[in-house]
Parts: C-alpha cells; structure tokens; sequence
C-alpha cells in the first residue's frame, strides 16, 4: 500500500473518542470547503475508511448518511461505486454574522499577522524546495480561483492555492499550520455578507506568487504574499465594520 499523502494524513487521521460520527461530517466537510478534496473525487472504500479514522462501520454509515443529507457526499451503486464528494458545503449567513460580531478587530490583525509569520517562511522554502510540478501545479490552481463562480468554490479555490504553497515548501508543519489558518477565516472572507472580495484581483497575486516561485525569488515572493494577506485582513476588518453598522441601524 503507496504511503498516504500530506492531505490524507490531514484527512484521514484517528478520530477523538467522542461524537465520532459527527468528527468525520466535520473533517470530510472541512476537507471539502477548503479544497483538499475536489467535487467528483471518490473517497476511499468504507472499509479503508473505517480503518483509517478507527471507527466501526456503523459509525462510519452514521457519518456518510448526514453528509449525503447535506448534499457533500453522495453515493453510487454498481462495479464503479462508492461515495464521492457531490459539492461544498455551506456556510449560512447567521454563523458568518456571529463570527464577524464577536469576533475583534484586534484577533482579525492577529490572525493576520500569524497568517503573514507562517506565509512568509512557507514561500522561502518553497523557492528553496518546490520542484517543477509544483509550478505547474500552483498555475493552474490561480487560474482556478478566477474562473470560479460561487462563494464556496471561490473559498476552496483560494485554500487550496495557499495549502499547495506549503506542500512545495515541504514542511509538514508549516502545511498544517496553513490548513489551519485557512480553515480559520477563509469562509469569512469569500462570504456575500460584505463588499465581495476582487476574484480577479486575488487571481492575479496568486499567479504572482507562482511565478515569483517558479523564478526562485524569494525577497519578491515573501512581499507579495504579505501584501496578499494584508489585504484580505482589511476585507475581513471592512465587512465586520460593515455588519457593525447595519445592527446598529436596525437597532435604532
């Protein structure tokens, strides 16, 4: 059996004891939001799955029929069976609202600034480490942020862009410290609540950032994703004032 991938040991890790079940809805769901698992891709065989998060079967049913009753998963009969992933999940409007209302400008910078210490020595290394189909890899991965057509696969596409970067640096930790952080704030910053983030825009420092790695520049690639970051910092920041402000004018 080929070694798991740096986004199956992600994935498909030992589940906590408890609420097991409703762990794997919340691992596959997140795996999907963020774009480590693509719509159309099979999951593995119930049997490996099982194995891999050391849950039993019926345990594992439990999981795959909630995420077929939210339209993640669905699954097929015959030779060519099993459950694929059937779409992103959603984010409802009411929870992104909480979100930017009790969270504080000052944990929205701070969030940032922990973005920006880990991208900056993600895009080092990875001048340092990424191998040719890691260029290939990240352009074709901007060119998807700018063609996609909803919030939630804008949000995947931007994730995976970001999680790919630490792939090509090679560092296992730096990668789960981006899975992390993506799995943070990238909802919040693709949601329709606020002023919609540029896609095009976002696109194009994608594409910068590849380029200026595939070039092996390392001064210009550490200033581009942190003016990158910084800007979606001032997004998130400009749609928590905006929400701010709405409430207090219902209120009055």
């Amino acid at each position: 059996m080929a070694p798991p991938s740096p986004f199956e040991s992600q994935i498909y890790r030992p589940l906590p004891e408890i609420e097991r079940a409703e762990a794997i809805v919340d691992r596959i769901s997140t795996a999907v939001a963020l774009g480590l698992l693509n719509v159309g891709e099979r999951l593995p065989a119930e049997t490996a799955l099982s194995e891999k998060f050391g849950v039993g079967g019926t345990t594992l049913r439990e999981a795959l029929t909630e995420l077929r009753i939210r339209g993640t998963v669905e699954t097929r009969r015959g030779r060519s069976g099993g459950s694929f992933v059937a779409g992103y999940p959603l984010y409802p409007a009411d929870e992104m609202q909480a979100w930017f209302l009790s969270t504080s400008i000052p944990e929205i910078r701070d969030i940032g600034e922990e973005h920006i210490a880990i991208s900056t020595a993600v895009v080092r290394l990875a001048c340092e480490r990424a191998e040719p189909q890691d260029f290939k890899r990240l352009h074709m991965l901007a060119g998807v942020l700018d063609g996609a057509a909803s919030p939630e696969v804008r949000a995947a596409a931007d994730s995976r862009f970001h999680i790919q970067l630490a792939v090509a640096a090679r560092s296992p930790r730096l990668a789960s410290a981006e899975i992390r952080l993506q799995q943070e704030t990238v909802q919040q910053l693709w949601t329709p609540l606020g002023v919609q983030v540029d896609t095009a825009t976002a696109a194009a420092e994608h594409l910068g950032l590849a380029r200026a790695i595939a070039r092996d520049q390392p001064g210009t690639a550490e200033a581009l994703v942190q003016e990158h970051i910084r800007r979606n910092v001032f997004h998130l920041i400009d749609t928590k004032l905006t929400l701010e402000y709405a409430q207090s004018q219902q209120r009055d």
